[in-house]
Formats: C-alpha cells, sequence, structure tokens
C-alpha cells in the first residue's frame, strides 16, 4: 500500500487514499459501487443543493464503457481502459429557481472526495482525470444548459504496477508528496508573496 507519510497524524483512510493507474481484472460489485455513490451523497452542499450527477459503467458493458473511454485525452486511454468503471462526474450550476450556484463545482469536488474515502474503505482506488474532451461529453450524452463535466474517474481494485508501460510505469512507483500546510495555510493574511 502507497500510504502516504503525512508530518501530523492524519486518520488511516485520508492516508491510504491515492490516485493509481494499475487496475486488477476484478470486477465493482453494484453494491459497492452503489456504497461509494451513497457516501457522495451525504458531502455538504450550498442550500443543501447537492448539485452533483454521476453517469458511469461498468467495463463489462463495453459498449457504455467506450463511449466514456472515448471522451479521454490519449494520455489517460492507455491505462484507464483497464479500469473497472469510468464514472463522468458532472455539477448542475444553477440552482433549482435558475440563480447561478457558484458554489457548484467546490460541492461536487466535496462528494467525489467522500465518494473516494468511502471507496477506500471499501479497498477500491480511485484516480481522477481532467484530460477529456468536454465538448465531446456534452454532445455524446446530450448534457442540458447548465449541467457541467468537471472530471472523469477510474475506480476499481489496485493492480501489478508491472502492467503499466511507460511514463505510466514510473509514475506509480514514485514517491508520493504534498506541500508542507506551512505554504498554504496562513494565520489571519496571506504574506506578500503568496498575493502578488
Amino acid at each position: 500500500m502507497n500510504a502516504a507519510p503525512t508530518t501530523y497524524p492524519v486518520h488511516e483512510l485520508i492516508r491510504s487514499r491515492w490516485s493509481p493507474r494499475s487496475y486488477a481484472a476484478t470486477p465493482v460489485t453494484q453494491d459497492a459501487l452503489n456504497q461509494a455513490f451513497e457516501a457522495a451523497s451525504w458531502a455538504f452542499s450550498a442550500m443543501n443543493a447537492q448539485p452533483w450527477q454521476y453517469i458511469y459503467a461498468h467495463k463489462s458493458d463495453a459498449e457504455a464503457f467506450q463511449k466514456i473511454l472515448d471522451t479521454l485525452m490519449p494520455g489517460n486511454q492507455p491505462w484507464a481502459r483497464n479500469a473497472p468503471v469510468l464514472i463522468i462526474a458532472l455539477a448542475n450550476t444553477r440552482f433549482e429557481n435558475g440563480q447561478p450556484n457558484g458554489a457548484a463545482l467546490h460541492d461536487l469536488g466535496a462528494a467525489n472526495a467522500t465518494l473516494f474515502l468511502e471507496a477506500t474503505a471499501l479497498g477500491l482506488h480511485g484516480h481522477v482525470m481532467g484530460g477529456f474532451d468536454r465538448e465531446k461529453v456534452r454532445r455524446e450524452f446530450n448534457l442540458p444548459e447548465g449541467l457541467e463535466p468537471a472530471v472523469i474517474m477510474a475506480l476499481g481494485y489496485l493492480g501489478e504496477a508491472e502492467q503499466l508501460e511507460e511514463p505510466f510505469l514510473s509514475r506509480e512507483k514514485a514517491a508520493r508528496s504534498r506541500k508542507p500546510v506551512s505554504e498554504f495555510v496562513f494565520q489571519n493574511e496571506l504574506p506578500v508573496a503568496a498575493t502578488a
């Protein structure tokens, strides 16, 4: 397990969540997937609007899976094709009264994080991809006005890193790191350098 090397004693579930590109052929059951989506539904959201929507396909549903896969940029397709599930995460950018929801993408991100933490608890791993053709998603899935595709996510059980080709193999084996807290958290005000 590629657990995160944290400075502070973060919960093990958070340390265990990471974004692999190598997936085992083991299918994800519908019950497990529904459990992860249920967790997403309990994320916080502005005005409790719950602006998230998801379109997914199991790899076993070849036509539907390929339809999502085909929207990915070429750099993501070689490894994402092996994931048992692909998910399009969308945000409804308007409230029910038609007014803009400025927090929609933020709230979708919260739902995605909650989904992935539940997935991690189930022994699953996910990888978020911003590299996809948004216009193609809008066209292929007949998205209505105001429903924005934000990311596509791969989900499945961890596979052997060695099944990946370069440059993905090196990325899979690379040490995990994050900016230290001191670089992005400030008491009272931002330092002058951060506001420039």
